[in-house]
């Protein structure tokens, strides 16, 4: 009895794992590759700015959300209703499953990075929204759209720190930005380059280190992170 118990489980856990895995291939998926630069990102490794600053990344995290397509026929696909959290220590975040598959060529592809107001007035949510996930800001009733730490030599701060927690849902401090790419050729996946040494082109690690709540500073920010999302290149 117990081994039929056993072989009936082992055929469950299997059928689970073939029916995802056919649904993620049935699936237009977003595929992120994290970049500096020509380099792939990895946590603790050191890299040169173009201001020169010599740095490592400890945290990457931001928020994508309103997923939008629209196809060369002019039809337009929506995800509703879904957050996503993208995080440089969970590789599963860097793959974004959008909608069933079709043979309509893609025009071009638009998102949104952070979280829009009404959501951040909503209080803790689950899921990518769960206060757990360390992107929201209870003091202030509203979530971190992006967070970057690290540490630089330039620095000149405790341990070399950097900090960099960009958020605002009201004006004039508000802080999602829309990202518009147009894909040269879509087959089952649209690869975007997420390159974090744009961001700290914009940079000088000397004077600017730390920035933790909505202002000018973080606006900003915000606008130089839409220069960081690019349909890769082969």
């Amino acid at each position: 009895m117990i081994k039929k118990i056993s072989i009936c489980f082992i055929f469950s856990i299997l059928f689970f794992q073939v029916t995802v895995a056919q649904k993620e291939k049935d699936s237009l998926i977003i595929d992120l590759h994290l970049k500096f630069g020509k380099q792939d990102l990895k946590l603790d490794e050191k890299y040169v700015s173009e201001r020169k600053d010599t740095l490592q990344i400890e945290v990457f995290k931001f928020y994508l959300s309103n997923i939008s397509i629209q196809y060369v026929d002019k039809s337009i696909y929506n995800q509703r209703d879904s957050y996503h959290l993208i995080d440089i220590e969970n590789q599963n975040s860097l793959q974004i499953p959008i909608n069933k598959m079709n043979k309509r060529a893609i025009e071009k592809i638009s998102f949104t990075i952070g979280i829009d107001s009404l959501t951040s007035v909503s209080g803790a949510l689950q899921g990518d929204l769960d206060p757990t996930k360390g992107m929201y800001w209870a003091w202030q009733s509203g979530y971190i759209n992006m967070k970057i730490e690290g540490k630089s030599s330039s620095c000149n701060t405790r341990e070399n720190e950097f900090q960099f927690h960009i958020g605002g849902y009201l004006k004039p401090h508000y802080s999602m930005r829309t990202v518009i790419l147009e894909p040269r050729a879509i087959t089952s996946n649209i690869a975007i380059d997420v390159d974090i040494a744009t961001l700290f082109s914009e940079l000088a690690l000397s004077k600017t280190n730390s920035i933790m709540i909505p202002g000018k500073q973080a606006m900003e920010i915000a606008d130089f992170s839409v220069k960081m999302f690019q349909i890769e290149s082969k």
